[in-house]
């Protein structure tokens, strides 16, 4: 039977979502589990995207087809018995034969969080740490730069074969010291979510402007030299199910 389920995972001790030799990985963590239920036997986890090392996600989508009739309630169950502390499944449900959530994702959804405040260790276990007072409403009107479709190479791999990206929403807002960036696009290059953050806290720092952000966007080149915001502070947020949009890639964020 095939199922799929949510996946929530603590990324800082990860070398990614995807199965890797020699490295810790949370598809290796979740084929492992089921491998155990399974005599031993490997169970094919899929995924709707990669997320890099240090990475974190409440909202990944996983499927697999796991041989017999378990009911889901009980089968999510004896999987998260089976997982590390940092990684649980949830909403675990039979789906039909085929069914595969990269191709079945229509959107991804980042949150980048940054602690605009004094040190905080449990804090910044998740987020990036920036002691500078930080200009959000610059950030938030420089944000609109990067909305719509857009040729993403010099905020992702200069030498990616397929660098468009349709970017639906950035977002920025400050609750006291935290400060928020949401993201969302059909996919998205491979570091892009942080490149554009990077970008963001220049402008939030006075650095640049809405206009030099515009003007990196079209630069054949990395923008700002390729720096790229700290994986900690990133988290997948929420995979949208659904028709997958022509050009639709997988999610290397």
């Amino acid at each position: 039977m095939r199922y799929r389920a949510r996946v929530e995972y603590d990324g800082t001790d990860y070398s990614g979502f995807q199965l890797q030799l020699n490295a810790r990985s949370v598809q290796g963590e979740l084929e492992a589990a089921l491998a155990r239920l399974n005599r031993g036997e490997r169970v094919v986890v899929d995924g709707a995207g990669r997320t890099d090392a240090g990475v974190h996600a409440v909202g990944m989508v996983i499927a697999f087809t796991y041989p017999g009739a378990e009911p889901a309630g009980r089968l999510q169950r004896a999987i998260n018995a089976l997982l590390p502390a940092d990684v649980a499944i949830r909403d675990l449900r039979r789906v039909p034969d085929g069914f595969h959530p990269r191709y079945a994702a229509r959107y991804r959804e980042y949150r980048y969080t940054v602690w605009n405040g004094p040190r905080s260790p449990l804090r910044e276990r998740f987020a990036l740490g920036v002691r500078a007072p930080l200009d959000v409403a610059s950030m938030a009107d420089a944000a609109s730069a990067y909305v719509g479709r857009h040729d993403f190479s010099a905020f992702g791999g200069i030498s990616d074969r397929s660098p468009v990206r349709t970017v639906h929403m950035v977002r920025v807002r400050r609750d006291g010291r935290l400060v928020t960036i949401d993201v969302r696009a059909n996919a998205f290059l491979r570091g892009q979510v942080r490149r554009m953050v990077a970008g963001l806290l220049e402008v939030g720092h006075g650095k640049i402007d809405k206009e030099a952000l515009e003007a990196a966007l079209a630069a054949p080149v990395p923008a700002l030299n390729g720096a790229a915001a700290p994986a900690k502070g990133l988290c997948l947020r929420h995979v949208a199910l659904g028709r997958r949009p022509v050009d639709d890639k997988e999610d290397e964020e």
